[in-house]
């Protein structure tokens, strides 16, 4: 069985993860001494891994590398070369399902391997399917030309304001993979206007890897925003699963949304349209590993939301959230009852979503916001009592904490591409993951450990700032019917 760690290419040495970390920080000490200082010393044990699991952070600070925006040294795993490091290591076949691909190095690495004869698919959310070199801003959202802007951006080497035809080629990634021949489709194959959100961020390498996690193939999901140099990117994580049985269960999601591929007889099927699968368990080396790919209907048996529900109410001790959406009140209610047992918790929410209305983030603070229709959610149930160990983390402008992963009493991991949503459980197309290794919840814990650091706890200045107006305009607000 070849190593589970992403190699730079098909001859080279395999490095592990540890080996990469100290390489990285070598190459910072022989750097020009125009690089910031650093104190030298005994380098940190890193933690164990569990045998066929590797996981990186992207703003992490055990680790450095250059960022490809700036060139400047920055804390955290890259997670665009541990993918790039992975497609490299092909032999056969390399599937891909991503929300956004903007990456062109990853668009090139796949040409690259397709041209060795590796058979490469790639699957992507019809929103960011169209290369953005064709798209005219006046077609676009707000949140569409804001993206086409620093694509071009980034792009225009010369900074002449102009994107010429050979810049375009060299960074529009799905230019790229459309001039290397590269398949691939969009939610629409099915005959459909889409699913809700082809939302899957995940890779399966050679039927026998998959690289899953919380971040989509972009700048702005890995290393920050152009044009931006405070930005460190959103706060992601990608895990790489070495396990054939595994890859088996995620290449069988894969087939169902690729039918017979582009064209042919609108045989994929996206969202609700999908034959619905339950949770499945497998064993990686001695640790079970479940995986579930919604959506399901309300009515199904055991939807996502439903699963992670069984997990919260199994914890005896602690529990760790780090979530970038949470709108699910049959999760909050949980968390209540839970709480009320004596276990401790722990979250943290993306600093603008957490004070939207509908976040149960407000809910688990005892706070009921109107929105801007002086609407209160259906259903709103804000705890009479505040809990505590709730808050936003302190992020650079431009930055979201973009995780979606639970820590269960230090031995249950909850991740994957779910936001903690009913449109997650029954509307788009999500990997839901829950591993049972104490190793691999360190690794979370010590995440989650980072981020606790000087977070703001309880209401925010954010939300006190949106609670004052929205009182001012609309009262106590009236419950939507």
């Amino acid at each position: 069985m070849r190593s589970a760690y992403f190699p730079v290419n098909r001859t080279q040495q395999r490095l592990p993860l540890r080996g990469w970390i100290v390489t990285a920080l070598v190459g910072l000490f022989a750097s020009s001494c125009s690089q910031a200082g650093v104190v030298l010393g005994q380098m940190p044990v890193d933690l164990a891994e569990p045998k066929g699991i590797e996981v990186g952070f992207n703003h992490r600070t055990a680790s450095r590398y250059r960022s490809p925006l700036s060139g400047a040294w920055r804390n955290g795993d890259n997670l665009e070369q541990m993918l790039i490091n992975a497609i490299q290591s092909a032999e056969t076949e390399i599937l891909v399902a991503v929300q956004e691909l903007s990456l062109p190095r990853i668009a090139e690495s796949l040409v690259a391997a397709s041209r060795q004869g590796v058979n490469v698919k790639v699957i992507l959310e019809n929103n960011y399917s169209t290369p953005w070199s064709k798209q005219h801003e006046l077609d676009l959202s707000s949140h569409g030309r804001q993206r086409l802007q620093r694509l071009s951006a980034l792009a225009d080497q010369d900074q002449n304001g102009v994107v010429s035809p050979e810049e375009a080629r060299n960074h529009d990634a799905l230019l790229i993979l459309q001039q290397g021949q590269i398949a691939w489709i969009d939610d629409t194959e099915d005959g459909s206007k889409g699913s809700g959100l082809m939302h899957h961020k995940f890779v399966v390498i050679d039927g026998e890897r998959v690289i899953t996690g919380s971040a989509n193939f972009t700048n702005s999901g890995m290393h920050g925003d152009a044009g931006a140099t405070q930005t460190r990117g959103n706060v992601n994580h990608l895990i790489s699963i070495q396990s054939p049985t595994l890859a088996t269960v995620f290449k069988e999601e894969f087939a169902q949304m690729w039918g017979d591929g582009p064209g042919g007889s609108n045989n994929s099927r996206f969202g609700r349209n999908k034959t619905a699968q339950r949770l499945r368990t497998v064993k990686v080396g001695s640790m079970n590993v479940s995986v579930m790919f919604p959506p399901h209907a309300k009515t199904h048996s055991s939807h996502g939301i439903d699963v992670i529900e069984d997990q919260l109410g199994g914890a005896k001790k602690t529990i760790d959230l780090a979530l970038f959406v949470f709108s699910a009140q049959q999760l909050t209610n949980k968390l209540a009852e839970r709480i009320s047992a004596g276990v401790k918790l722990r979250l943290l929410a993306d600093p603008g979503f957490a004070s939207r209305s509908f976040s149960e983030v407000l809910d688990l603070l005892g706070v009921a916001l109107p929105d801007r229709f002086c609407k209160l959610e259906a259903g709103n149930q804000p705890l009479p009592k505040p809990l505590k160990g709730i808050g936003t983390p302190r992020l650079a402008r431009g930055d979201k904490l973009h995780h979606k992963f639970a820590v269960i009493d230090n031995k249950t991991v909850i991740t994957g591409s779910f936001n903690w949503s009913p449109s997650a459980a029954h509307t788009n197309d999500e990997t839901l993951l829950v591993i049972h290794s104490p190793e691999l919840a360190a690794h979370f814990t010590r995440e989650m450990d980072r981020m606790w650091r000087g977070a703001e706890l309880g209401v925010s200045a954010r939300m006190r700032r949106k609670l004052k107006r929205q009182t001012r305009k609309c009262g106590s607000g009236t419950e939507r019917k």
